[in-house]
């Protein structure tokens, strides 16, 4: 089954090769990992303010712009999206405090 994430992912991973100057996730992967991680802070910065106001709608629209940097930022570094939803689900097979203290 394939996800809105997963559909999400695949178009930013093509526009990795794709010219800068013909989309806005090639022009922010064109300027590197770095950016790509910048630009990810920036955007969950601004859905912590939405959240903090209490403003549903625009925390949802700050949400949506963080899953798509946190994307973005994982392909600049080639980290497979399958691989956090793998790390994802192994972590629900025990709780919250038990997988963090085992860090």
């Amino acid at each position: 089954m394939t996800t809105t994430l997963d559909d999400l992912y695949a178009t930013i991973l093509t526009r990795k090769s794709a010219d800068p100057t013909s989309s806005w996730t090639a022009q922010l992967l064109a300027k590197g990992p770095e950016k790509c991680a910048e630009k990810f802070g920036e955007e969950a910065v601004e859905a912590i303010i939405e959240a903090v106001r209490d403003d549903k709608a625009a925390l949802t629209s700050e949400a949506a712009d963080v899953l798509y940097h946190l994307l973005v930022m994982l392909a600049a570094r080639d980290v497979p999206l399958e691989d956090v939803m793998a790390t994802l689900q192994a972590r629900q097979s025990q709780s919250g405090i038990a997988e963090k203290s085992s860090r």
